[in-house]
């Protein structure tokens, strides 16, 4: 039985604790929409170490961002999101919200593919900068968005955002931004491989 028949049976109910890995499948990346707002909502649940957020927070990321917003879907379940906007005042900046791949869901590249995906779009072809916040001792946010850099041949800059003490109160780990640009125009044009399912209307 393959992976749609089976693995994917239960992906909606998986929790955290969940080790077994899924084979690779074929993934189809798509806007998010308000549906997907529950399905979002468990996800970020069991990818440790990201922050939740309420349901009603995630159904706006799921509406009013969803042109900056990206599903990865197999089976049309929700196996990986990426959640972005514009920053008001620099429209030409991307800031990533949240990176999310379900734990069982992991090793097959799904991050980067959205990322590409996500930034291949005509809606965002005057993106110039991308923005982030990573914990230091967060190695796999850190591979991503630095994989993405170079595949783009952009420059990166680091600061802190939020620190430990002043923002967080001492209860949560400094955000450092991680600045990637700026893009030339044609930075996207290559960068979604053969063979990825996208289906884009934006």
């Amino acid at each position: 039985m393959g992976f749609a028949n089976a693995a994917l049976l239960g992906l909606t109910e998986l929790t955290q604790h969940s080790k077994a890995a899924l084979p690779p499948v074929a993934t189809q990346f798509s806007p998010l929409t308000p549906f997907d707002g529950p399905a979002l909502h468990r996800l970020v649940e069991v990818c440790t170490p990201l922050d939740t957020n309420s349901l009603y927070c995630n159904l706006l990321q799921s509406s009013h961002f969803a042109a900056t917003s990206i599903a990865a879907k197999a089976e049309d379940v929700l196996i990986g999101s990426i959640t972005g906007y514009r920053i008001p005042e620099r429209p030409d900046t991307l800031f990533i919200w949240q990176v999310a791949v379900h734990p069982q869901a992991r090793g097959q590249g799904i991050a980067i593919r959205m990322l590409r995906a996500l930034m291949a779009r005509p809606s965002l072809a005057d993106i110039r900068f991308i923005e982030t916040t990573i914990t230091e001792d967060n190695s796999a946010s850190w591979r991503l968005f630095l994989k993405f850099a170079d595949e783009c041949s952009a420059e990166t800059q680091r600061s802190i955002m939020f620190e430990k003490a002043q923002h967080f109160d001492g209860h949560h780990d400094s955000e450092q931004l991680l600045r990637i640009g700026p893009f030339a125009e044609e930075s996207f044009a290559h960068i979604n491989h053969p063979g990825e399912l996208v289906h884009e209307n934006l």
